[in-house]
């Protein structure tokens, strides 16, 4: 919150300072601005096939509401985003059968999700607050009714088009389930320092010092059939990790494009990790280091109307390592919202440890592209949580005309085998149905 006070002084003090800004026209700053948002209705439901553990669900109504300036003096704006998630009563009495990833425990959830003031011309973005970040290892992980959000410092140069150079600082961060700002992650205990944290993998104890947050700098790059990214991120006290990934579309004038793609990602700490000094455990192996090293391919072709592709990756065993070499991200871990290919909807390699995982994936539109179809299968071999696969299955329906801003949407996946992945090690079904309007 400090940092957000600062942001919103600093937007004042410049705005006063401002030539052309005065009191005729300060009202305009608000009149004129930009008001979206978005209504949403998700029913989540845990279906296990196992008698050890109860099915969960979750019911959940959400409003999104984003509010922007105009821009004034040369370019800047104030922005914020309000968030207010309720159950409508509907959790059930036994905590065990509610599903805490949707929005948490309790029957409703507030927050301020974004509160930031940005400066924006031609070549330069520069924004400061709470504010959604769009990074691979870092985003908002918008996949329950409330978005993660961040306290962070950051910067957009655009030297020419299509080239991006991204340098940020964040400090606290807000996840899903969260209704304020703490200096945490994924690897924490539920109610850390107060924090009602769901969904992540754990590990650390509730007496592990807090986090400083991260430092990150990037770039992406697109021409013709080329897009490529590269990017450093300092999760501090945590890790270091480098990610790379490149494709390339061969655009055959034909309807059907191939392309190919691959990625690495690259990661060590030593001793001084939180994770080292917590003796913590990633799927039961303790280390003296964090160490990783992970590549990926992808191949496919686009269709009119679709896409097929098929990709890879591998973990290495890491002899000494935390968790024998796992991959740590503080920010996706246990939310499978990670850039890797293989990643599934309840989980990927992130969150099963070393090994190596291949995901075949096709995608059709109908209806004008209206009705979008997706099937996928995944399986995953892994040193420390046996073998597993995963089926996918996702229809999404966007309305047109009168309706237009309404989306159905229906997610279910299927998830068999693995060692300690699912409850008695029997399957374990995962159906979301989301209802969304954005106006």
């Amino acid at each position: 919150m400090r940092h957000t006070l600062i942001a919103l002084a600093a937007a004042a003090v410049l705005g006063s300072l401002s030539p052309g800004v005065h009191a005729d026209t300060l009202s305009d700053v608000f009149t004129q601005g930009h008001v979206d948002g978005e209504l949403r209705l998700y029913d989540f439901n845990r279906l296990y096939s196992s008698d050890a553990k109860p099915d969960a669900s979750a019911l959940s109504g959400a409003v999104l509401l984003n509010l922007r300036t105009a821009d004034f003096g040369g370019g800047f704006s104030l922005g914020a985003s309000l968030l207010s998630a309720n159950a409508f009563g509907t959790h059930a009495s036994n905590p065990a059968r509610v599903d805490t990833t949707m929005m948490g425990a309790d029957n409703a959830l507030s927050a301020l999700g974004q509160a930031y003031v940005q400066y924006r011309n031609d070549d330069v973005l520069l924004r400061a607050g709470q504010q959604y970040l769009n990074t691979p290892w870092m985003g908002s992980s918008d996949a329950r009714v409330l978005p993660a959000s961040y306290q962070a410092l950051q910067a957009v140069f655009t030297p020419v088009k299509g080239w991006d150079i991204v340098a940020l600082r964040s400090y606290g961060w807000k996840s899903r389930t969260s209704d304020g700002y703490h200096f945490d992650n994924l690897y924490y205990p539920v109610a850390f320092r107060g924090d009602a944290l769901y969904g992540g993998l754990g590990g650390l104890p509730a007496t592990a010092g807090t986090t400083a947050g991260t430092w990150a700098l990037g770039t992406t790059y697109a021409a013709g059939g080329f897009k490529g990214q590269a990017w450093y991120y300092d999760f501090i006290d945590f890790v270091r990790m480098g990610y790379a990934e490149g494709s390339y579309t061969f655009r055959t004038g034909t309807g059907f494009d191939p392309f190919v793609a691959a990625q690495y990602v690259g990661e060590h700490a030593g001793a001084g990790s939180i994770l080292v000094t917590n003796q913590t455990q990633l799927f039961g192996v303790t280390g003296g280091k964090v160490d990783s090293q992970v590549l990926g391919a992808d191949v496919g072709v686009n269709i009119p109307h679709g896409k097929f592709d098929v990709s890879w990756n591998r973990i290495e065993r890491q002899d000494g390592a935390i968790g024998d070499g796992a991959l740590v991200s503080p920010y996706t871990a246990g939310w499978a919202s990670d850039p890797l290919y293989t990643t599934s909807m309840i989980r990927g390699l992130v969150e099963q440890g070393p090994g190596h995982a291949w995901k075949a994936r096709f995608a059709y539109g109908l209806f004008d592209d209206r009705l979008q179809l997706t099937a996928a299968y995944a399986q995953y071999t892994t040193t420390l949580r046996g073998d597993s696969h995963d089926v996918y299955l996702d229809l999404a329906y966007n309305f047109d005309g009168y309706l237009k801003g309404l989306s159905l949407r229906n997610r279910w996946e299927r998830s068999t085998g693995g060692i300690g992945l699912n409850p008695g090690n029997q399957p374990f079904v995962y159906n979301r149905v989301m209802i969304a309007y954005k106006f």
